[in-house]
């Protein structure tokens, strides 16, 4: 039979309502069929590992993010799948870190969470939950058929380290605003193998150690060299650089002193969009021709937190900074379109 490893790390999928006081508090994961009956039909071996505590997903680490790849790298060849349980607000963070950190995956990794408690009527968390454990048990030709970490919300499967959590109140919580879905759930599950990573020839690799001595600094019209220094004169080891359309920056001489300052520090800089689709082109226009110029790192089509998570990983190998930015700029997992 397919067995299949729930982590429940915490979140709103987790919560029932007390009883007594009607405030939300986590019902015992090792009884998650009292919960959700409706699992005895998938015919699974499932076990629970749950956190003790759980956590809310505002607090979540890069060691949480260890501990969930070492629970995987352990329990690997037991079992056929593992679904992650998270809260929703840092879902596409540790999506987006444990792609990184699993080398060679040929198993899925499905995080899912919920927007109500699963205690709710109208809860989102069953069906979440149901469809993530099919996700996770189905096979083609023995082989996992997404052989990657996603995330599954409201009947659509993604790409983990492309998905970005855009809205905090509908049950279509999540997006890959430039990759397509991997699957959809409606009367069929259908996956579009084109975009589903393909299985690895090698074995599995886990890397744990993140370095997250990261500052982020986002710009604005009327910036001011105080809060651009308070980020390019600080110890950080790297700077993610939000700006705007393609790549661009304001051309302040004051601007590019303090970019050229840093990275004559040794800081690695990797400029992203803040627009939620496209691809930073460092060079198209003027404004963006002196970051090229002074080595700044161009993130392409990633998103936020896969440059973060990414950045935090390749700094956590101790690569040479020149490997670093070449690394950065390469699609390594999937996470960008070069």
């Amino acid at each position: 039979m397919t067995k299949l490893l729930i982590i429940y790390t915490g979140g709103t999928i987790g919560m029932v309502n007390n009883p007594k006081t009607g405030a939300l508090i986590p019902f015992d994961f090792d009884q998650i069929k009292q919960n959700v009956p409706e699992l005895d039909r998938l015919n699974y071996v499932l076990e629970v590992h749950s956190f003790d505590p759980i956590l809310d997903s505002s607090d979540m680490h890069p060691d949480i993010w260890a501990k969930l790849a070492r629970i995987i790298e352990v329990r690997y060849l037991e079992f056929d799948g593992f679904v992650i349980l998270h809260g929703s607000d840092t879902m596409a963070f540790t999506a987006s870190a444990l792609s990184f950190m699993l080398e060679n995956l040929s198993k899925p990794v499905v995080l899912t969470g919920s927007q109500l408690p699963i205690g709710e009527i109208r809860t989102d968390a069953k069906e979440n939950l149901i469809t993530a454990l099919e996700i996770a048990a189905t096979k083609k030709q023995g082989k996992a058929m997404v052989p990657e970490v996603c995330i599954y919300f409201d009947y659509q499967l993604f790409r983990g380290n492309r998905a970005i959590k855009y809205n905090s109140e509908k049950f279509e919580a999540f997006r890959t605003p430039n990759y397509p879905k991997l699957a959809e759930a409606g009367v069929h599950l259908t996956f579009f193998k084109n975009y589903i990573k393909l299985q690895p020839k090698e074995q599995l690799l886990v890397h744990t150690d993140m370095n997250a001595n990261i500052g982020v600094l986002k710009l604005y019209p009327g910036i001011t060299p105080q809060a651009v220094h308070a980020i390019t004169r600080s110890s950080v080891h790297a700077i993610v650089l939000e700006t705007f359309g393609s790549g661009n920056t304001t051309t302040a001489a004051w601007f590019v002193e303090s970019l050229q300052e840093a990275a004559d520090a040794g800081k690695l800089i990797v400029d992203i969009s803040q627009c939620m689709g496209g691809s930073v082109e460092l060079g198209k226009y003027e404004t963006s021709k002196k970051l090229e110029q002074m080595g700044v790192i161009s993130g392409h089509d990633m998103t936020f937190e896969a440059t973060v998570t990414k950045l935090m990983y390749l700094m956590g190998l101790n690569l040479p900074v020149e490997d670093i930015k070449f690394w950065m700029a390469q699609s390594i997992r999937g996470e960008l379109t070069a």
